[in-house]
């Protein structure tokens, strides 16, 4: 189906209103409306409009986003980050503002209010910002939200280089530590100095301390990264999705002290002072999530999946049994074109698999409704 024929079909079907704000200097669009629906599955809503590829029906559960970014639930609600600052959830299908505009947040180019994540146990929210450090530089941090005082934000992990591309961005909490992911600030040594925190995967404690179990004497956990925007654990190894320049977007295995190569090599290499990605893509498709399913869609699970914002659709990857060292079985690309960029994807509480759209991220081609949520399930 094309895409701006079914994009018309959830503009008539919209209800209620929500309406986006453009982003400051950094693409226009129509202004879009949110749907409000009734309860449904994830504690998102039911779909207000559906489109299929096969086997899988995409349900739209929300829409008049504005670039989401980060996406995390907590006690079965879903959260979202938008770039230019707010944070957002989805109630009952409808979007609703947590925090209208988080304090110090600059939104510059691909920088601004990215990954979200929640602590396991207390009621702590962490997100990464892109900032101005005083001095005139924009900077990346991690910053806590205490959500028992208004998501008032305390700063724990300051002075991450930052760019206007190249952020990175991620949070993942696992194992009682927080990883974070750090592009290389748009320059390339960055990702060849261990000493330099842009460029790396970042691995602190819950209150922004080098995790004591650390290869250096910093917060880096492995190093030699362009811009690496996926996150996730699949059989207890931690994964990454990653950004090549025009070739070599990366799947990765990631490891403590291990160096993945750039900028001196892109993909897999002969040399033996670098960690070969799980699979590269060239030319480049820009892979800006991670996920492993485990949900209803019976042939997906097991599997790894992350959004494309450059190839604009779903990409399922299948994994020998082999967590710590595996091959690529199989490929496909699902719901091509139907969505235009999709940024991030995760799993909910019932199992399915959701994606938040970026089409309004001055990029893409925004249509009434961008950008939006969408939830797969089985046809």
């Amino acid at each position: 189906m094309d895409r701006r024929r079914y994009l018309a079909t959830i503009g008539a079907a919209a209800v209620g209103g929500c309406a986006g704000r453009p982003p400051d200097g950094w693409g226009t669009s129509d202004d879009p409306t949110a749907v409000s629906s009734t309860d449904g599955d994830d504690g998102t809503g039911e779909a207000a409009a559906t489109a299929t590829d096969g086997d899988v029906l995409a349900e739209t559960l929300a829409t008049g986003l504005e670039i989401p970014w980060g996406a995390a639930y907590r006690d079965g609600t879903l959260y979202l980050t938008e770039r230019p600052g707010r944070i957002v959830r989805l109630d009952g299908g409808a979007v609703d503002p947590v925090v209208d505009a988080v304090s110090g947040v600059e939104h510059v180019g691909e920088g601004g209010l990215l990954g979200l994540a929640f602590h396991p146990e207390e009621p702590y929210a962490y997100t990464h910002q892109t900032y101005d450090d005083g001095d005139g530089n924009t900077a990346n941090r991690l910053v806590r939200h205490d959500l028992d005082d208004g998501w008032a934000g305390e700063p724990i992990l300051s002075g991450i280089p930052g760019a206007p591309i190249h952020d990175g961005g991620r949070l993942l909490a696992h194992d009682g530590a927080l990883y974070v992911t750090c592009g290389d600030a748009a320059v390339e040594a960055n990702g060849q100095d261990p000493d330099v925190l842009a460029g790396s995967v970042l691995r602190v404690t819950f209150d922004g301390d080098p995790h004591p179990d650390n290869p250096f004497d910093s917060p880096v956990f492995s190093y030699g990264h362009r811009n690496p925007q996926g996150l996730v654990v699949r059989e207890d190894e931690l994964y990454s999705t990653e950004h090549g320049p025009q070739v070599g977007d990366e799947i990765n295995v990631l490891r403590a002290g291990e160096n993945y190569g750039w900028p001196a090599v892109t993909g897999p290499s002969d040399d033996d002072r670098f960690t070969d990605p799980v699979a590269s893509y060239t030319p480049t498709i820009a892979p800006a999530s991670a996920a492993v399913y485990d949900g209803p869609i019976e042939a997906w699970r097991g599997d790894l999946l992350f959004g494309t914002l450059a190839a604009e659709h779903l990409h399922r990857v299948r994994l020998d049994g082999d967590a710590a060292a595996p091959e690529v079985l199989e490929e496909e690309r699902r719901f091509e074109g139907e969505f235009g960029r999709i940024r991030t994807v995760f799993t909910g509480p019932e199992g399915h698999l959701h994606a938040v759209t970026s089409n309004r991220d001055g990029r893409g081609a925004p249509v009434e409704g961008d950008d939006r949520v969408v939830r797969f399930v089985p046809a």
